[in-house]
C-alpha cells in the first residue's frame, strides 16, 4: 500500500481509503452488514495497510460511526478518521458544534483528523452563507477537535462562493471514475490553485467497473436511483466495463484494480475511497495501490471514458 500525507495532518495517508457507508443499515445499501461483519470488514483493511476511514453522521444515523470506532478499538488514534456534517444542520456555531460532538461520541474518540461538510445543495448558495460555513468550520478546527476541515461534492460554482477563504480547507471529496469526471475543469482549477487535493469516491461506479452487476446487485436502492444504471446509460457504461475486464484479463488482475488504479494516477487525486460490506473484497480492492498500468494502457481506459457519450465532464 502506498501512504502520503496532506498539510495539517501527521500521520501516513493510505492512497486507498476505506469508505464505511455500507458497515451499517441505509436505505441506500439496507440493513445487510452485520455488526461482525462490519468488525471483520475494518479489521481486513488494517491487515492490508489501510490507514484511512471515510464515514459520516448521515451514514446509518451514526451507526457507521459507532460499528467503526469499535472495531477500531486501540488502533484509532493510530489511523486517519474522515467524518462529515450534514448540510441541513442549523447555521449557528453550537448547532456545528453539537454535530461534531455527536459524532465524537459515537466514535469514542476526542476528535476526527477530518471534518467535511457532506454537501453544498441549496445551503450554502450565496455568499454570507458560505462566510459562516468558513466561520463555523474553522471554529471547529481551533477547538481542536477537528485537525483539518474540508469539503464535499462542491463545484466551481459552490468554491467561488468561498472567495479567497477557500484555502481554509484541506480537501475536497468528490466523486469520479472512468465514467464520472464531472470534477475536472474549473473545479479541479480552482481546487488546484489552493492546495486542495481531491478524494474520490465512488471509484468504481458503486461497483458498475468492478465486477458482473448480477440483478440482485441491481437492485440496491443506491444503483436503481443512479444515472449510470438508467438505460440507455447503462448499456454504454458497460461498454467502459468491457475494456476495463479485458485489461484485467491481458494483465491477470481484477477490473476493481484496474479501475483504481487507473483514478489514482489522474491529476489531483491523493486517495480513492472505497467501500464493502464483504472483507473479501477489502483485501482484493486494497492490492490496486500495488497496479502501476503503462502509459499505452493508462491511454486504452482514458479512451474508452472518452468515448462514453454520458461521462460528465467538468468545463
Amino acid at each position: 500500500m502506498n501512504h502520503g500525507r496532506i498539510n495539517g495532518i501527521d500521520k501516513d495517508w493510505s492512497s486507498i481509503t476505506l469508505g464505511c457507508w455500507q458497515i451499517a443499515p441505509s436505505g441506500g445499501w439496507g440493513n445487510i452488514c452485520s455488526p461482525k461483519d462490519a468488525e471483520r470488514v475494518v479489521h481486513t483493511a488494517l491487515d492490508h495497510g489501510i490507514t484511512a476511514f471515510d464515514t459520516a453522521e448521515g451514514y446509518g444515523d451514526g451507526e457507521s460511526e459507532r460499528r467503526l470506532g469499535k472495531a477500531l478499538g486501540s488502533k484509532k488514534d493510530s489511523v486517519i478518521i474522515i467524518s462529515k456534517i450534514w448540510p441541513d444542520a442549523e447555521l449557528t456555531l453550537k448547532a456545528y458544534q453539537q454535530c461534531l460532538d455527536n459524532s465524537l461520541k459515537a466514535l469514542g474518540r476526542g476528535y476526527v483528523d477530518l471534518y467535511l461538510i457532506h454537501w453544498p445543495g441549496s445551503y450554502f448558495n450565496n455568499r454570507d452563507k458560505s462566510t459562516r460555513l468558513i466561520e463555523f468550520m474553522s471554529a471547529l478546527k481551533e477547538s481542536g477537535k477537528a485537525t483539518t476541515i474540508g469539503l464535499s461534492n462542491f463545484q466551481s460554482q459552490d468554491l467561488r462562493l468561498l472567495g479567497n477563504q477557500l484555502q481554509t480547507f484541506s480537501m475536497n471529496e468528490v466523486p469520479y471514475s472512468l465514467l464520472d469526471r464531472a470534477y475536472e475543469g474549473e473545479t479541479l482549477s480552482l481546487c488546484k490553485n489552493s492546495g486542495i487535493p481531491y478524494m474520490a469516491f465512488s471509484p468504481t461506479a458503486q461497483g458498475l467497473l468492478a465486477k458482473p452487476m448480477s440483478q440482485k446487485d441491481l437492485k440496491m436502492p443506491t444503483r436503481q436511483n443512479h444515472f449510470l444504471y438508467q438505460n440507455p446509460v447503462y448499456s454504454h457504461a458497460k461498454k467502459v466495463w468491457q475494456t476495463v475486464r479485458e485489461l484485467a484479463d491481458e494483465l491477470s488482475h481484477k477490473p476493481i484494480e484496474v479501475a483504481l488504479a487507473w483514478v489514482l494516477t489522474r491529476e489531483n487525486i491523493f486517495t480513492a475511497i472505497v467501500g464493502s460490506r464483504k472483507q473479501e473484497q477489502v483485501a482484493e480492492f486494497a492490492k490496486s495501490a500495488e497496479l502501476k498500468l503503462s502509459p499505452g494502457q493508462l491511454q486504452r481506459l482514458t479512451k474508452a471514458s472518452d468515448a462514453f457519450p454520458m461521462v460528465k465532464k467538468g468545463h
